[in-house]
C-alpha cells in the first residue's frame, strides 16, 4: 500500500489554489505575512479554506508538516 504524498502541491491542491509550475512561490511571494499574522488568520483564506487549515493542524499529522511548511515560508523576513 503506497502512502499518500504530503506537500505543498497537495494542499495548495486540497485549497483550490494553482499549484502549477511557479504558482505555490507566487502565492508565497504575494502574500507574506508579518510576524504578528497567524497563517489561519490570514486575510486573504476563505473561510472554508481557514478551517481546513485549522482542522489539519489539529489533526497533527502528515497534513499539520504541510501547513506548517506553508507557514515558515509566508512568515519568512519580507
Amino acid at each position: 500500500m503506497e502512502l499518500p504524498a504530503y506537500d505543498l502541491k497537495t494542499l495548495f491542491d486540497q485549497l483550490g489554489l494553482d499549484s502549477e509550475g511557479n504558482a505555490i512561490d507566487d502565492f508565497i511571494e504575494a502574500h507574506l505575512l508579518d510576524a504578528n499574522t497567524k497563517l489561519i488568520d490570514a486575510d486573504f483564506w476563505s473561510p472554508q479554506q481557514a478551517q481546513l487549515l485549522k482542522e489539519w493542524l489539529r489533526a497533527d499529522g502528515e497534513e499539520a508538516v504541510m501547513v506548517d511548511e506553508l507557514n515558515v515560508r509566508l512568515h519568512r523576513d519580507k
